[in-house]
């Protein structure tokens, strides 16, 4: 009688340890989805905001797309991050010859630099997204959503996706 009282309250503690350690994970903004942590709306402008690559197969390799992006406000505009919303996709800024990046999923492989790219009024930057089918391995085929989100100073984003079928 004694043991099962013990086994019971070793159970007990340890299920409150458990539990602690997991509450305090939700607390790390970079495990929450990316789409949580900024509020859609910015005054960056794409004309066309998402993108659909097709059936793919992984065996033929990454696949890429470009989004342009205008700044249509008079003011200059500052992204401050580009972030994407799985580990399978990357971006890049591109400004005439200079490619920045890449940028991707925070959390997943260090840290996500900082883009600082100053888009003045009037201009436009080129989005550069590369997605990687075969990322995800065999159990990845199938229909895909990605987002790629650009932050700008005032916390504002602008959402641009990339959709595809992946096949084997």
């Amino acid at each position: 009688m004694k043991n099962k009282i013990t086994v019971i309250l070793v159970a007990g503690i340890a299920i409150i340890i458990i539990g602690l350690f997991w509450g305090n994970g939700a607390k790390n903004q970079a495990a929450l989805p990316v789409q949580s942590q900024v509020a859609l709306g910015s005054t960056l402008f794409a004309l066309e905001k998402e993108y659909d690559f097709g059936i793919i197969s992984m065996k033929d390799g990454k696949v890429q797309t470009s989004f342009v992006v205008s700044n249509k406000s008079e003011n200059d505009i500052r992204i401050d991050t580009v972030v994407t919303s799985c580990m399978c996709t990357n971006a890049y800024v591109v400004n005439g010859e200079v490619r920045r990046g890449p940028f991707g999923m925070p959390g997943h492989g260090g840290v996500v630099p900082k883009a600082n790219e100053i888009v003045k009024a009037g201009e436009e930057r080129e989005i550069e997204v590369v997605f990687d089918p075969a990322a995800h391995g065999p159990a990845g085929v199938g229909v895909v959503e990605r987002s790629i989100y650009l932050v700008d100073e005032n916390g504002g984003a602008l959402e641009l996706k990339i959709n595809a079928e992946v096949t084997s």
